[in-house]
């Protein structure tokens, strides 16, 4: 068993940065009150319930990491983000609705508002005096958000911006806090001005007055019951020509003069569209930080319970079948190969995911960090020296890739350890209920996993150079194409310590190459290479091919994209996990993260085991090695199962159920 220091070595690794954050987090929110009721409340009682815990976050000086109305000051943006992950654990609703008044509306304002915006409405949003919702979804759009339909026409005989949903695919649709709650939208619409319309951008619009009524103009409905997140009061919103002042348009990247001009220092409307998204990759971020918390929520309640439920009896000639001993009551769960296998292959995946999203919090915080002097140092709208874009493009794609990884890998887990509790895990007060349903929306929410796996692929075509989206198709194909041979793959996360790690590694087709870390790294980013490079080499195949479709082209490749952007994936997910592990000083620490870690590799080779195989990467002698080797790893990690989720630092509190006390 992993003793004590090390446990707790363990768990400071895994609170990263901001550990203090998290502390506060279990001090104060640490009680049943807080955390997800047990007992189904009516959508009525939990969102008045979530409403209140709302307001009582407000008041307190949580907000004031992530949000600052100070020019140059974008508060403590890694603290902020640690404080949504780790408010998932409580309680998903109230994380939800959370972020949408900090995360999206306060979010939409602060980055893409300038010092105006930010004094006349931050400081009210942090206290709770003005409830919002971030606008952007509609009925008719999906996750094309660059072809919104809903309009913003400045009129420029009254100095005023109209704001208009003119066909029924264009009302904005599952919007948090508009069923209830919200006063005001930030609402993303086509900007026109003189009849040219100039892409998506922010408007500010108030949707409700003090007395909580639906203002002129706008018609709000209720989405009713959902499948989870009952404490969230989604909702629609029609806007019928509504007329708000020009200062409401959030113009830090694109203004409307007093002459009623159109200025913007970014020109092409997609790079400004583009540019303007990624200041809210935060909502991304928290989005695949909070599915990883949920499933390390089902992971902690199905491992606990394989060690202490026994199921059983042991034979008379258990000794000679091999089987352990038992206490009479039956053998442990845990001791199960099968059961210990499909529980702890996907902890040794979370733990992946966990240090990846705290290294790439902490880039994001450096980032927003080094953007926030630039601006202390600027006129208010962006300054085009401020956007280093092929930063902010790295950014971009580790928060999609994490949240894509986070969001799948919790639909699938937590599945897995409600089966792996048998039928107490289908007891609604045993929590898996809650976890389901309320992560489900998470593959679809901040972006389509499947579209967004496609945006991966097209960012690692282009390698960051350029942003693919400023192309049309035809000529994203050929540059793709033409460049993507040259490609050196860059380090995610580590940096020189997986450099390090890889000058050492033996041959990518040794016999031990997956015996050392800096074998493993190598095998990893050799399938991330391969199949990118196949990638091209298919659109390379049509590119030349002038009669047919680029839009086709694309749509023949889509199944190798997909494959691409997990293989990319899976690496720099390695990365992180092997710089971890790299960088503990603690002996028995380290030794306990190098085997979790080891247990990742090989369970992720056997996964992809078929394109291993075809491509000669490995053997099928060795291909049952794999397999052996991950029997061997949970075997031998069963006994620290308990340590490792204890490690996750989860309050008693969030998961307080029967399960465990009737195991």
């Amino acid at each position: 068993m992993a003793d004590d220091n090390a446990v707790l070595t363990l768990r400071r690794i895994l609170d990263g940065r901001w550990a203090a954050m998290r502390d506060r987090v279990r001090d104060e929110l640490g009680t049943a009150d807080w955390a997800t009721p047990i007992e189904p409340l009516s959508i009525t009682d939990y969102r008045a319930r979530t409403t209140r815990q709302l307001l009582a976050l407000l008041r307190e000086d949580w907000t004031e990491t992530g949000l600052s109305a100070q020019r140059g000051n974008r508060g403590d943006v890694g603290a902020s983000l640690t404080f949504f992950e780790t408010l998932a654990h409580v309680d998903l609703s109230l994380f939800v609705k959370f972020g949408v008044q900090i995360g999206l509306f306060g979010g939409a304002i602060a980055g893409l508002g300038t010092q105006w915006h930010h004094s006349a409405y931050l400081p009210r949003i942090e206290r709770g005096d003005l409830l919002g919702c971030f606008a952007m979804t509609e009925t008719g759009g999906g996750s094309d958000v660059a072809n919104l339909r809903t309009t913003a026409t400045y009129d420029p005989e009254t100095d005023m911006i109209v704001v208009h949903t003119p066909t029924a695919a264009a009302t904005k649709d599952y919007i948090g806090n508009a069923a209830r709650d919200g006063t005001m939208a930030a609402v993303f619409a086509q900007l026109i001005v003189d009849g040219e319309s100039h892409g998506v951008h922010c408007v500010l619009v108030p949707i409700r007055d003090s007395r909580g009524v639906a203002r002129r103009g706008v018609t709000l409905r209720d989405c009713g019951p959902k499948m989870g997140l009952p404490g969230v009061d989604n909702g629609e919103i029609v806007f019928d020509h509504v007329r708000v002042p020009r200062a409401n348009l959030l113009d830090r990247f694109g203004a409307i003069d007093d002459d009623g001009v159109y200025e913007s220092v970014i020109d092409n409307d997609a790079r400004r569209f583009f540019s303007m998204l990624g200041t809210l990759v935060r909502g991304r971020v928290s989005v695949g930080a909070a599915a990883g918390a949920a499933t390390r929520n089902g992971l902690t309640l199905a491992i606990r319970y394989a060690v202490r439920r026994r199921q059983f009896l042991r034979p008379p000639n258990g000794d000679a079948a091999g089987l352990p001993d038992a206490h009479a009551a039956g053998i442990r769960l845990i001791d199960y190969a099968t059961h210990r296998r499909r529980l702890l292959v996907p902890l040794a995946r979370s733990y992946a995911l966990a240090l990846a999203t705290n290294m790439l919090i902490e880039d994001l915080h450096a980032l927003e960090q080094d953007q926030a002097k630039a601006e202390s140092a600027g006129t208010g709208q962006v300054d085009a020296a401020e956007i280093d874009e092929e930063r902010v493009r790295r950014i971009e794609e580790r928060a999609a890739s994490l949240k894509i990884a986070n969001t799948d890998h919790a639909t699938r887990t937590i599945q897995t350890c409600r089966e792996a509790c048998g039928g107490a895990g289908y007891i609604w007060e045993n929590r898996f209920g809650a976890l389901k349903n309320d992560t489900d929306v998470f593959t679809t929410f901040e972006g389509d996993n499947t579209v967004l796996l496609q945006l991966v692929a097209k960012g690692l075509l282009t390698r960051y150079r350029d942003s693919f989206q400023s192309f049309d198709t035809a000529a994203m194909i050929r540059f793709a194409a033409r460049n993507v041979a040259e490609t050196v793959v860059e380090r995610a996360f580590g940096g020189t310590i997986i450099q390090r790690l890889m000058a050492g590694a033996p041959g990518r087709d040794a016999d031990n190459a997956l015996a050392e870390r800096g074998g493993q790294l190598a095998m990893f980013e050799d399938r991330d290479e391969h199949t990118l490079a196949g990638l091209a080499a298919r659109m390379r195949a049509r590119a030349d091919d002038f009669k047919v479709d680029p839009v086709g082209v694309l749509d023949d490749v889509q199944p190798h994209m997909l494959a691409a952007a997990w293989a990319h994936i899976d690496r720099i997910l390695l990365e992180a996990f092997a710089s971890a592990t790299e960088e503990c000083e603690d002996g028995a620490c380290r030794e306990l993260l190098g085997s979790l870690c080891d247990l990742f590799v090989y369970s992720t080779v056997e996964t992809n085991a078929a394109w291993f195989l075809e491509h000669g990467r490995i053997s099928a002698a060795q291909s049952k090695e794999v397999t052996r080797r991950v029997d061997e790893l949970c075997a031998e990690l069963a006994p620290q199962a308990e340590a490792l989720v204890g490690a996750f630092g989860i309050a008693d509190a969030w998961l307080d159920c029967p399960l465990l006390e009737r195991a």
